[in-house]
């Protein structure tokens, strides 16, 4: 893509050069930032009265927010079109306003005056690294009002905003697009791989063994040769109390907790883990050790809960934290990653869905674990299972693995592209629309 005939320093260190014939100005002298100011959290509500209202960037999306919290008591307004900017950790975040919002101390709203809305949304989406470095802080980093109405900016005549805000939007468009398919790629693979994982712990690696009804709703027909019994009878199951606080008189330790566990499969030395203290009891009865299934024993939803991860190897002085259950095989009857795969298929989620209490927090008691019946393939056959299992995941994990460095790249190329753009790298006048791929 060409350049521009002529270049002078903008005076901005990060942007270089820029068009001769571009303008800089401080923000504040062309355009109008709006910082935000939160209302009582008294007056919100979610019934849709008043004003929806954004605290911080939590809810924006791809370009405009979805808002959760409603206000009918604002000070500060974001106008239809102003540019929402997080002004608190994470700084530099930005979406566009599609309706008025009540905007919080964690938002300004940056209104074009003189410049065009969309192309102040690429310029300060181009920003962010910049914006997050002079952020400041010791609770938080934030950055300040003044610090964004004295943003210079290079500011290209009206036509030159608007040609280069139309050829981002059709250019991150394409790239979008192609980030989505290849998501949907990955989205697919994942259940491939959920696939493989419920047909072979549930029905064996041969398709033609003959196979029996069991009489356990969830689990359906099972291999003739399978046994099956309660859980409490070929594991130990023990649900911890151990929280993350310290107290005087225990010793410390470090605790498995429940975001280790939700946000991982498998768990081994290399976890940073939370510390805590124990007592002799507490240390005893909850050490983590090689083959233990972990599992999330409560949780907002209860599409959250019985999810599992698998302890790889000995753990150094790491016990089970609080909202999780620790189970252990009795390696005579089941093995314990056989379990934890078990606890992976939709089947056995969805019955311990349907078991959960709860109404804003679900739970599973110890019984809902004890009581689950499981399929019990000979132990041999458990180990080539597992096996077979590995094998398949680690072919379709590379596969995942390649599909994701091809999204980064992608993403890195948008980044690039918006930059060039906004600072006048690339001349884009008469490059925009359907017609300049």
């Amino acid at each position: 893509m060409k350049r521009y005939e002529r270049y002078k320093s903008s005076g901005i260190e990060w942007i270089g050069e820029i068009p001769e014939h571009w303008e800089e100005k401080r923000l504040k002298y062309s355009d109008y930032v709006i910082m935000g100011q939160s209302p009582s959290s008294a007056d919100y509500s979610t019934n849709k009265k008043g004003l929806p209202f954004l605290q911080g960037n939590a809810e924006f999306g791809t370009i405009s927010p979805n808002p959760k919290i409603w206000c009918e008591t604002f000070s500060k307004i974001a106008q239809k079109n102003d540019i929402l900017l997080s002004v608190r950790a994470p700084i530099g975040a930005v979406n566009i306003s599609d309706q008025q919002y009540g905007i919080g101390r964690g938002l300004c709203a940056v209104r074009g005056v003189r410049a065009c809305h969309k192309f102040l949304y690429y310029h300060l989406k181009a920003r962010k690294d910049e914006l997050n470095s002079i952020g400041t802080g010791s609770t938080y980093t934030a950055i300040t009002v003044d610090e964004v109405n004295n943003l210079l900016i290079p500011y290209p005549s009206s036509d030159e905003q608007s040609a280069i805000a139309d050829h981002l939007d059709h250019k991150t468009a394409q790239i979008d697009d192609l980030i989505a398919k290849k998501q949907k790629l990955i989205d697919l693979l994942n259940e491939e791989k959920t696939a493989i994982i419920n047909q072979k712990v549930t029905k064996g690696l041969n398709p033609y063994t003959p196979m029996k009804d069991n009489g356990i709703p969830w689990l359906g027909e099972i291999p003739e040769h399978w046994a099956f019994k309660k859980l409490k009878y070929v594991a130990v199951i023990k649900p911890s109390n151990v929280d993350k606080k310290s107290y005087d008189g225990e010793k410390k330790v470090l605790l498995c907790n429940y975001l280790d566990v939700y946000k991982n499969e498998f768990i081994d030395n290399s976890f940073s883990f939370m510390e805590a203290t124990a007592s002799e009891n507490e240390i005893t009865k909850f050490t983590i050790k090689k083959g233990d299934v972990l599992v999330t024993k409560d949780s907002e939803t209860p599409e959250d809960i019985a999810n599992p991860a698998y302890i790889k190897e000995d753990l150094e002085n790491v016990i089970c934290g609080y909202h999780l259950a620790q189970i252990r095989a009795n390696n005579i009857e089941l093995i314990g990653e056989y379990l934890f795969r078990l606890f992976q298929t939709r089947k056995l989620n969805s019955h311990f869905e349907i078991s959960a209490n709860g109404i804003t927090r679900f739970g599973l008691s110890v019984d809902s674990f004890q009581q689950v019946f499981v399929p019990l393939p000979p132990i041999k056959e458990q180990s080539d299972i597992i096996r077979h299992i590995q094998t398949e995941i680690q072919k379709i994990d590379t596969t995942i693995s390649k599909v994701e460095k091809e999204i980064e790249l992608l993403q890195e190329y948008r980044t690039a592209l918006i930059s060039e753009a906004v600072t006048g790298k690339i001349d884009v006048r008469r490059q925009e629309g359907p017609g300049h791929d």
